[in-house]
């Protein structure tokens, strides 16, 4: 029923959507310029017409953050999600530096390699980050960005600076612990009844893939994404910004403040809903993308 190489505890999800996405999870060998072998790459890919949509997870996540929003947007436009270098269900390569520059190197030849034209690019928390850099990056592969609840605003963390053997091991195991990843999810949600056991089971999924703790180490190490206030300006984009008017995770005043600084861009609130707007009001969330 599940793909082989998803782990094992793929039978721990119990919602039609999680199990419907994890069902229809494909790979493919990505080339790239950063190692002789390709990278295996996981993804979805669903529905047919229009110019393809591609939603981007966020940290320490995988494509099955859209097990909700991917079906409403496929049944109107050819949709896909992919799991980011180092991420996910995706091959983890511990010879490539995990970075922000060379995800988006990775992200680049899974584009060229799948879905070969110009996409609407949607971003959740990190992924926002990540939509911004790409856009920035390759403005002829993007004709629309979305962000959802986005990151891309804060400063560089310093923790990676700290994130030396054996403290490095020890943050990964304390995120790794059950009671930890629920009460982050909890914190994620408005509505406290979508932090189910279900939910629990789909964000913690990717973490029995091989070195998801070394991976997120050298993440970590590197810096992840600062912040990229000074750069969207430069986004010529049209930008339509989603956010959860109740966000505990990164607060609300960045959403004016991406609104603020993309020239064409229009802000939307997505009310009695936290950091994830595709999760909680997936119908919304749809809704608002479709139409822009």
């Amino acid at each position: 029923m599940f793909p082989s190489y998803i782990p094992s505890a793929v039978s721990n999800l119990t919602e039609a959507t999680s199990i419907a996405l994890a069902t229809q999870i494909k790979q493919a060998a990505i080339p790239t310029p950063l190692a002789t072998e390709p990278v295996v790459t996981t993804y979805v890919s669903q529905g047919s017409g229009g110019t393809p949509i591609l939603l981007i997870h966020g940290f320490d996540s995988s494509l099955l953050e859209f097990r909700r929003l991917l079906p409403l947007l496929a049944a109107q436009q050819s949709t896909y999600a992919v799991d980011l270098l180092g991420f996910g269900f995706t091959q983890r390569n511990l010879a490539i530096p995990l970075n922000p520059e060379n995800i988006k190197t990775h992200l680049y030849h899974f584009c060229q390699t799948v879905i070969k034209q110009p996409v609407i690019l949607v971003g959740a928390s990190m992924g926002g980050a990540t939509a911004i850099d790409f856009t920035l990056s390759y403005p002829g592969l993007v004709k629309k960005l979305v962000l959802i609840d986005s990151a891309g605003l804060a400063k560089q963390p310093t923790i990676g600076k700290l994130m030396f053997s054996p403290i490095d091991t020890f943050a990964t195991e304390f995120l790794r612990n059950p009671k930890i990843r629920q009460s982050i999810s909890r914190t994620a949600y408005f509505d406290k009844s979508f932090a189910s056991a279900d939910a629990q089971a789909c964000a913690a999924l990717h973490l029995y893939c091989p070195n998801w703790s070394k991976s997120l180490i050298a993440f970590t190490k590197s810096g992840g994404y600062g912040s990229l206030g000074n750069k969207i300006t430069a986004i010529a984009q049209p930008t339509l910004i989603i956010w959860g008017r109740q966000d505990k995770i990164l607060g609300i005043k960045d959403a004016v403040k991406f609104e603020q600084g993309i020239a064409d861009s229009r802000l939307v609130w997505i009310d009695n809903c936290g950091h994830v707007p595709h999760l909680e009001k997936p119908d919304a969330t749809a809704g608002e993308i479709l139409k822009y």
